[in-house]
């Protein structure tokens, strides 16, 4: 028996039976400690996965920029609403304005306006007037600018200021066509103050 030990294949042999032993029973016990198939683990909620992470505080930051957009998008058509009806109001007052401007150029070709520097030369020109027959006052008004017959005959007294225009009337149908003109201007005179005397200079 020494003699088989001291061969030189007993050793081999030996490690070879050795290496076979183990390996059979390591196979053994694998198969008795099979792990559980990957379906039925167990995923710890720290091991998901980072695009299924949720921030709560992260998310209602989102929603308040959302509301603020929303805020924001409202308040511009706003805006926009209220720069409409201001255009259509600037419109509008241009409008009303240009009708005040044409009728006011309409209303100063149409009135008489008697200016401070004027009137002493007026107050003159009423007392030759005043002192002339009615046919003569009625002859030089006809020949007079309208404007400066009709500041004579405002200045005049009615009663006489009436007479002129009267026989002025009757002294043709040009002439009375133009006593109905200067009768219709004498109601737009415009005196030079609030205060200013209608009278006549005439004795």
């Amino acid at each position: 028996m020494f003699r088989i030990l001291k061969s030189p294949w007993t050793v081999p042999l030996i490690g070879g039976f050795l290496y076979l032993a183990t390996t059979a029973a390591v196979l053994c016990l694998a198969q008795f400690e099979r792990p559980a198939p990957l379906a039925d683990a167990k995923v710890s909620p720290n091991d998901s996965p980072s695009w299924n992470f949720r921030n709560p505080e992260f998310e209602q930051w989102v929603q308040e920029l959302k509301q603020e957009r929303e805020n924001v998008d409202q308040r511009a058509q706003q805006l926009q609403e209220l720069q409409k009806r201001l255009d259509a109001e600037r419109l509008e007052i241009l409008t009303v304005t240009q009708t005040v401007h044409q009728l006011q150029m309409e209303f100063d070709r149409s009135v008489v306006r008697i200016k401070e520097q004027e009137l002493e030369n007026l107050k003159h020109q009423t007392k030759i007037v005043g002192a002339m027959s009615p046919e003569g006052a009625a002859a030089l008004l006809n020949e007079m600018p309208e404007e400066q017959s009709v500041g004579v005959l405002f200045m005049l007294k009615p009663d006489a200021a009436s007479l002129i225009l009267d026989t002025l009337s009757k002294m043709g149908k040009t002439e009375a066509k133009r006593a109905a003109q200067l009768t219709e201007r004498i109601k737009q005179v415009l005196p030079p103050a609030a205060g200013a005397n209608r009278t006549a200079s005439s004795n």
